[in-house]
């Protein structure tokens, strides 16, 4: 059976009861043919509180989970209602599933297309082994103080932001020449926009 997938409406923070719950259930019942992979996507965030940087897993839509699924029989057409006919097991196996609401795009949801799939399973979510990204997001021209390293103390203006290494190139006065400086994003800490006019002033 071809599956398709699709986004299920969770009870929230109970994503991965959920996940655990359908695979498991999976195997007992004998759905494969029916049920493929459950996903909770996940994304490795970095943040440095108390002047040390550590490593979160944060999920990427709390109180979602995307499951591949057989739910339509294309063979059947149309049901009596005039609405797509499904498989009976799956929809039943997922309204028996334990912290599972619903569909998301109610009784007949729209199945995800590929590149959507791409775009979220792209860095491993399901094993929360992606790219860390930073919890921080910096903008290019924002200003940002150095907590971290050689240039420690220094404020200047971000000129490069590089996300998906988590690092950024700010431009410092040293010795009064700007000098761009090589850092990672928990090596800083955004200026409050008075200090930024305060040193304007000066």
């Amino acid at each position: 059976m071809e599956k398709q997938w699709f986004v299920l409406h969770t009870l929230t923070g109970q994503e991965n009861k959920a996940q655990r719950s359908i695979e498991a259930r999976v195997k007992l019942e004998r759905m494969e043919d029916f049920i493929g992979r459950c996903v909770v996507p996940t994304e490795r965030v970095t943040e440095k509180k108390n002047g040390r940087k550590r490593t979160i897993v944060k999920k990427f839509f709390p109180g979602y989970c995307l499951c591949e699924l057989a739910l339509y029989d294309e063979s059947r057409g149309l049901d009596e209602n005039g609405k797509k006919a499904i498989y009976e097991r799956t929809w039943q196996f997922l309204r028996e599933t334990p912290g599972v609401i619903g569909f998301v795009g109610g009784d007949r949801p729209q199945p995800l297309k590929q590149s959507e799939v791409d775009a979220i399973l792209l860095d491993k979510p399901s094993g929360g082994q992606g790219i860390e990204r930073p919890k921080v997001v910096f903008n290019v021209d924002e200003a940002v103080k150095i907590v971290d390293g050689a240039f420690m103390g220094l404020t200047g203006l971000v000129s490069v932001v590089d996300p998906d290494r988590g690092k950024l190139k700010v431009e410092v006065q040293v010795f009064g020449r700007k000098v761009p400086v090589d850092v990672e994003y928990w090596q800083v800490e955004k200026v409050p926009i008075e200090e930024t006019f305060e040193s304007a002033r000066k």
